[in-house]
């Protein structure tokens, strides 16, 4: 697939001597416009940078992670490119989209859905592995081998899924309140049933807990969980901590005490995770 050379520039704001901005494009692999976020720390105007993607959850923009998290420091000190995708292709059209939150426009699950009438545009698995990257790395002047991955709750899912998958495009991994087993619990069941049918051998491919037995052994993966989270049950870290324990995979499991699933949580703890990354990348808070 060509990559579209066209990037238009929705908004510019500076922030921490560096650029916060949004991006529109037309994403060949969704059939459709999408926005992204994209903050270039004041490093890259002079040198090439390491990449983390962040992975939104459900109901999200590119905008929540960006206005929310208090991301900007962290990335400017250790001087990563943050890039934030959208959660779902939008204003497709496609019947029942805009019926519910955990189904559709905002929960894309970052899967590849194969059943109608989400098959055409719901590729999302496809656009954060293979568009987007290549559509930063053309535009913008990336460390090809210093990229990480992270999300939160749905995000947080897409995030160990996917870097579990590309170990040798994504070599770091972090999360915030994963959906760790989305086969078992509502909110997976419900979206993979309807973007992928009923074989759950096909399910398995999306699934961390799943995953984690057949991964190449990675850096450590850092998890922060907050016990006070209302969603625990649609969560289940314990059953990934298991997987990982099984298959000798490392991971770092925080719980945090009277900590819930809001962004409060995210940018109480985001820095951890940048210097997570920073420290599996080999960088320095100089780079």
């Amino acid at each position: 697939m060509s990559v579209s050379p066209s990037l238009e520039l929705v908004s510019q704001n500076r922030s921490f001597a560096g650029w916060q901005c949004v991006y529109r494009h037309d994403a060949q692999r969704l059939q459709c416009e999408m926005k992204f976020g994209l903050y270039l720390p004041p490093q890259a105007e002079d040198q090439p940078c390491p990449v983390l993607f962040w992975l939104s959850g459900l109901t999200c923009t590119e905008q929540n992670f960006i206005t929310k998290a208090g991301a900007q420091q962290y990335a400017a000190l250790h001087g990563f490119i943050v890039v934030a995708p959208d959660t779902s292709p939008r204003g497709c059209q496609i019947p029942g989209a805009d019926d519910s939150y955990d189904l559709g426009t905002g929960a894309g699950f970052y899967v590849n859905a194969t059943q109608d009438p989400w098959a055409r545009h719901y590729r999302m698995y496809d656009y954060v592995v293979s568009e987007l990257p290549a559509l930063i790395s053309h535009h913008f002047k990336t460390e090809p081998h210093q990229w990480g991955i992270f999300g939160h709750s749905m995000g947080g899912l897409g995030a160990l899924m996917i870097g579990l998958k590309n170990p040798s495009l994504f070599q770091s991994i972090s999360a915030f309140a994963p959906i760790t087993a989305p086969s078992l619990v509502p909110w997976g069941q419900k979206a993979f049933h309807a973007y992928l049918g009923e074989d759950r051998q096909t399910w398995a491919a999306y699934d961390p807990v799943q995953l984690v037995s057949q991964a190449t052994q990675g850096s450590e993966i850092l998890v922060d969980q907050g016990d006070a989270d209302e969603f625990l049950e649609q969560l289940h870290p314990e059953l990934f901590m298991a997987a990982c324990a099984q298959a000798n995979y490392p991971l770092k499991l925080r719980r945090h005490p009277g900590y819930d699933h809001s962004y409060y949580f995210i940018a109480s703890f985001i820095g951890d995770h940048f210097a997570h990354h920073a420290r599996c990348l080999g960088l320095g808070k100089d780079q």
